[in-house]
């Protein structure tokens, strides 16, 4: 079954806690957490403090995507917080397989992520090492943008490696899904849907989380 993860870059943080509590009811998987520095990418959102605030609102898996320089830096305090998978970008630290070999070691899962215009090959190295492949489906930094379709043999590609290698790896698409562009990830090869305004904005989100769990 297809995995959904809400985004909570598009919740009311003026009651952010009940918003994540909805996700629960609404029988959501993971719970997506954008993290962005204003250096690797033009926005600046969150970070562990209010991510472990908020870890009492649920029990549901946070998948935490650092969009920041260095992240190496910051693994330690986003496992602290809460955090259960933490993905790094392939271009945003020097040292991939350091900084996934150091999420290992705290006890969480690995995630590593590109961005659109990053050709496969440069995480096909660090494929065994990871959990998750998280693969921008939109510039990272903003939420709303449109889904980029030329995205869409890169996932292929990526799911014909998982297969190939017969390796446990999630593959996440992150940016512009909604019920159209989601079938066309899944399609493609996505496991696991991140979306914001379409999931927090959709009058019945129980029924729309429902609907993309048989997208697969």
């Amino acid at each position: 079954m297809i995995k959904v993860a809400p985004s909570i870059l598009s919740a009311d943080f003026s009651r952010l806690g009940d918003e994540i509590r909805r996700l629960e009811v609404a029988r959501a998987d993971w719970v997506h957490i954008d993290v962005m520095d204003g250096n690797f990418v033009p926005n600046i959102t969150i970070g562990p403090v209010v991510i472990g605030h908020v870890r009492s609102s649920t029990s549901l898996p946070f998948d935490v995507h650092l969009m920041i320089l260095n992240p190496e830096r910051y693994v330690e305090p986003f496992v602290d917080a809460g955090s259960d998978i933490v993905t790094v970008h392939v271009e945003a630290t020097e040292d991939v397989r350091a900084t996934l070999q150091k999420i290992r070691s705290l006890g969480k899962k690995s995630g590593l992520s590109l961005n659109p215009e990053t050709p496969f090959r440069k995480v096909e190295p660090y494929m065994n090492e990871i959990d998750l492949l998280v693969v921008m489906t939109v510039h990272p930094g903003f939420a709303g943008q449109a889904f980029m379709p030329e995205v869409l043999p890169k996932i292929r590609e990526a799911r014909n490696y998982v297969e190939r290698e017969r390796i446990d790896v999630d593959i996440e698409v992150d940016g512009g899904i909604n019920a159209q562009t989601g079938k066309m990830a899944v399609g493609a090869g996505a496991t696991v849907l991140a979306a914001g305004s379409a999931l927090f904005r959709c009058p019945d989100l129980r029924k729309e989380i429902e609907n993309w769990h048989r997208f697969g």
